[in-house]
């Protein structure tokens, strides 16, 4: 049995910030880190950014073992007995905890029809080398997805010179996150960049054909790739929490200061729910300010210190030369108001509910995440005349 003060399940940037601030906050404490990952924690953004730019691989890495945790990698654990506070893993290996975090994060979701696991699902870095191997020798890439990691990987792999389509249902890329008029744009944008995009294209089958793939779409369509990749989102790795009696609802349900249902067990990150209280609702957020913000929160409470996350947490993405960062709600059910300085080129979306601000997408426009934090959180009622011009761009 291998016993530690503090045991951390998951090796993504949330477990990584948690270490930092266990290390602060009892600099004697025994940390253990246990990863279904072969790799040590790393940078996930450049897997579909900066490493397709210069493939410097050394840059990704995060600091767990130099700063003293003990790392289990690629073990998955597989049981929790928050009584005895154990973890057991997929070889019988036991861990003994005082305190412990589950920062599981999530796994990608599946295409029902992948019967023979033909497809990339992208995610971990092991694809990106995976990936960026293949593309040394092979030239057509089909990517299924028009949301944030799909337009993200369409865009590094025709930026590597590379022949890319992308299949999705939606009516434009971002369809369920930007205004349609922006979505239809970007659409455009992108196919002026040599991406072949098929807007409307429901993926419905996948066969080999010769060394590559032939896809096949609801409407009798068919897309030839030697390569086909997809995101089309993640599911949060709750599993573990499940079988524990743990609370679970859209993720591990955690309270203001990131306890569990269980005494001495926290989550963090991109499996975390957590209560919103400028947004006034629960809700699960799936990107690096999060990750980061809430895996150091976690640390310090895991230490003892009183904690309270209210983060409003941001998110960013980078499509060609545009790219932008958003906070809040953006969902094209709710009202948007959009103020451009040069339209699609730069401006701001606001998304409103009840002529409230819930979210703001800052279109090529930087350094005014924390004014629209602000907007969001004072919950005062705007006409859209209001709202031209509020943020300086």
């Amino acid at each position: 049995m291998l016993r530690y003060d503090y045991l951390i399940v998951g090796g993504g940037m949330t477990a990584d910030a948690a270490v930092s601030t266990l290390v602060a906050g009892d600099p004697e404490g025994k940390i253990g880190l246990v990863s279904a990952e072969s790799d040590p924690p790393y940078n996930r953004p450049p897997l579909t950014k900066g490493l397709w730019r210069d493939k410097n691989l050394g840059a990704v890495w995060r600091k767990s073992a130099r700063l003293g945790a003990t790392l289990h990698l690629a073990r998955r654990v597989e049981r929790l007995d928050v009584d005895e506070k154990q973890a057991v893993d997929d070889e019988g290996q036991v861990y003994a905890y005082d305190k412990l975090l589950l920062a599981t994060g999530g796994r990608p979701r599946r295409l029902p029809f992948d019967t023979d696991n033909e497809i990339v699902y992208y995610r971990t870095l092991a694809d990106y080398r995976r990936v960026s191997n293949l593309a040394e020798e092979k030239e057509r890439f089909a990517v299924i997805g028009g949301g944030f990691i799909g337009s993200e990987l369409a865009a590094a792999l025709a930026m590597n010179g590379k022949d890319v389509t992308m299949l999705f249902p939606e009516q434009g890329i971002g369809a369920l996150r930007f205004p349609g008029d922006l979505a239809e744009f970007l659409s455009d944008y992108y196919g002026d960049k040599g991406v072949s995009v098929e807007a409307g294209a429901l993926v419905s089958g996948i066969a080999r054909e010769g060394e590559g793939y032939v896809l096949a779409s609801r409407d009798g369509r068919e897309y030839r790739a030697d390569l086909v990749l997809a995101g089309v989102g993640i599911e949060a790795n709750t599993q573990l929490a499940e079988v524990a009696g743990i609370e679970t609802n859209d993720g591990i349900v955690v309270d203001r200061s990131l306890r569990t249902s269980q005494p001495d067990v926290f989550a963090a990150g991109d499996v975390a729910a957590f209560y919103d209280p400028v947004l006034s609702q629960r809700r699960r957020v799936e990107h690096e300010d999060n990750a980061l913000t809430m895996g150091k929160m976690a640390g310090r409470a895991m230490t003892g210190e009183p904690v309270i996350y209210e983060h409003s947490p941001y998110f960013y993405s980078d499509l060609f030369e545009l790219g932008y960062e958003a906070v809040g709600e953006l969902d094209v059910r709710l009202e948007t108001v959009s103020d451009w300085q040069k339209e699609f080129r730069k401006g701001v979306v606001y998304y409103l509910e009840d002529k409230r601000v819930r979210g703001v997408l800052l279109w090529n426009v930087w350094g005014q995440v924390d004014a629209a934090r602000d907007i969001i959180a004072q919950g005062e009622t705007f006409e859209p005349e209001d709202l031209v011009g509020r943020l300086p761009q």
